[in-house]
């Protein structure tokens, strides 16, 4: 299995977020969240976070996902459980 970068972990989610939040040209950084990407409501966090477990192989409890507070947060978390 290749091991997951947080280069290929963007790749992996740009895509997801383009096309949950419709917004074919937004940019992911570490810095990303809800506050400043449009349509980023708590509907779209829970199929975002849905996807990217599916996407990733990896499950978050609930106390991971409330620490969440960016993008950068979630790509730490999935590099964290990816080497588990």
């Amino acid at each position: 299995m290749t091991s997951l970068t947080e280069d290929s972990i963007f790749a992996g989610m740009q895509p997801i977020f383009e096309d949950i939040l419709d917004a074919p040209d937004i940019e992911l950084t570490r810095s990303s969240s809800a506050l400043n990407l449009p349509n980023w409501d708590s509907l779209a966090h829970l199929e975002i976070m849905e996807t990217v477990q599916r996407r990733f192989k990896v499950k978050f409890n609930i106390l991971e996902l409330q620490k969440l507070k960016t993008v950068g947060d979630l790509v730490d978390l999935i590099l964290e459980k990816s080497v588990k």
